[in-house]
């Protein structure tokens, strides 16, 4: 059985979420728990003021939260009436990251779920979405659906990787079990940067002919700064429904002034993304 954790913060694009991961895994036993993380600056001084006297803000926006996902359990279940998925609610009061880290150990969560859109400004720079924070802090793999995004079937997969490092099974274990859902076929796009120094895609040859046997390689010379067009052109062209990369983690200055690839993808890309994490 599968279990899957799914953040929301009941906005329309946590929700679009939800329902891609219902309907990608229509097929397989699961387990998914609904998240929702509460702070105490969600809690506004207007809503203070009708708060009865024995009531706390506490037990006020935990239990307003509670039953918003006791709704949307509800709502699934009426649609889709799929014995194989159970669902479980969990609210949390702590820090966004924290909360998820928890929850994923606490119940052995095979992969995250989440809705993403591009954030602006410095936000961007500095923090971008919560599902980029998670991305980069929690070493969980991530599937980041995007806004609008609706489930047609994931026919072509593709997995881009500049070849920077040896690859092992089990960092893969989420791309095999989505291609294996609806028998999908793999093409690996091999990047190669302008320096040729990524170029060594003969070192996971082997890893690849081995576990992926059927899959269709590509290699492609772009330039670093053309990385995101050159793949999202493949994407379109090809009509793949999910693309998958490995994530690097990187420290905060890092994070501060540079737009690693993987921030870059979630951000901007069109169809669901799928990133995993070295081991």
């Amino acid at each position: 059985m599968q279990t899957i954790l799914l953040p929301t913060d009941f906005s329309k694009n946590s929700l679009n979420a939800i329902d891609y991961a219902v309907a990608l895994f229509k097929d397989i036993e699961c387990r998914f728990y609904l998240l929702n993380v509460q702070k105490a600056s969600a809690f506004i001084s207007d809503d203070m003021m009708v708060v009865s006297s024995s009531a706390t803000i506490y037990k006020t926006l935990i239990d307003a939260a509670k039953k918003s996902i006791s709704n949307i359990i509800s709502d699934i279940e009426k649609k889709h009436h799929n014995k194989k998925h159970q669902f479980h609610s969990v609210v949390d009061y702590d820090n966004f990251i924290d909360a998820i880290t928890q929850v994923s150990e606490a119940h052995e969560v095979d992969l995250i779920v989440m809705g993403t859109k591009g954030a602006s400004g410095l936000e961007k720079i500095i923090f971008g979405s919560n599902t980029v924070r998670v991305i980069q802090r929690c070493n969980m793999p991530v599937l980041a659906v995007p806004d609008g995004c609706q489930f047609k079937g994931i026919d072509k997969i593709a997995f881009a990787t500049t070849n920077l490092k040896l690859f092992n099974a089990n960092e893969f274990k989420p791309l095999k079990e989505i291609i294996a859902l609806e028998n999908s076929k793999l093409d690996i796009l091999h990047l190669a940067d302008q320096d040729h120094l990524a170029y060594n895609a003969s070192d996971n040859m082997g890893f690849f002919n081995t576990n992926f046997k059927n899959a269709k390689h590509e290699f492609i010379d772009t330039s670093t700064s053309e990385m995101y067009n050159t793949v999202h052109k493949y994407i379109t062209d090809n009509q793949i429904k999910i693309l998958g990369m490995m994530n690097k983690k990187h420290s905060f200055l890092e994070r501060l002034f540079t737009r690693h690839n993987v921030e870059t993808f979630a951000f901007n890309i069109d169809v669901p993304f799928l990133v995993m994490q070295y081991s």
